[in-house]
């Protein structure tokens, strides 16, 4: 117990170059409210429009029709928004390398959603959208006040409030039954 408290202990003091060093991946940046690397927020941001846009996309076939119409949103807004992030990294305004694939937890998630149906299916589906949204929220907050990208920091500034708004009508799914709703 001793030893995992200091272990512990060092992390939080290490201050934000091991949180950087360490990645969103382990969600220390987010605990301490570090801002992402550069680089770290072009990947989840990349990886986050991915997920959203294939998962969505599953909706679109396997979801009732408060899903489906959700989806329909989710994959338009994160459309836009990747193609706005891949056009900063292709004209320079932002150093990093985007990713061309998901993640492996995307991925497991992704792969749960394609061999559920029904009530598995939607169950899944609306958790992902609120993990995901609350952490991309999150990511785009911490980029936004302190991130070392000007542009890239404006852009998270700007597309947080949709973020805030997916957050919203994703805790929303599932809590009115729709007309006409099909399993």
């Amino acid at each position: 117990m001793k030893r995992t408290l200091i272990a512990l202990a060092c992390v939080l003091f290490a201050g934000p170059a091991l949180a950087q060093s360490l990645g969103e991946k382990t969600g220390v940046n987010s605990a301490l409210g570090v801002s992402p690397s550069t680089p770290d927020f072009v990947k989840q941001v990349a990886i986050s429009d991915m997920f959203e846009i294939e998962s969505s996309k599953l909706a679109q076939q396997k979801g009732n029709a408060q899903e489906k119409s959700f989806a329909q949103q989710m994959i338009a807004d994160h459309t836009k928004t990747s193609t706005e992030l891949k056009g900063m990294v292709s004209d320079g305004k932002v150093q990093a390398t985007l990713p061309t694939a998901l993640d492996s937890a995307h991925q497991s998630k992704l792969d749960k959603l394609k061999n559920a149906s029904g009530k598995d299916f939607s169950s899944d589906y609306n958790s992902y959208q609120i993990s995901a949204h609350e952490d991309a929220v999150s990511l785009f907050d911490r980029y936004a006040k302190g991130g070392d990208n000007a542009a890239l920091k404006d852009w998270a500034g700007k597309t947080l409030p949709a973020l805030k708004h997916h957050l919203d009508m994703a805790k929303d799914l599932g809590k009115a039954p729709s007309v006409g709703q099909t399993k």
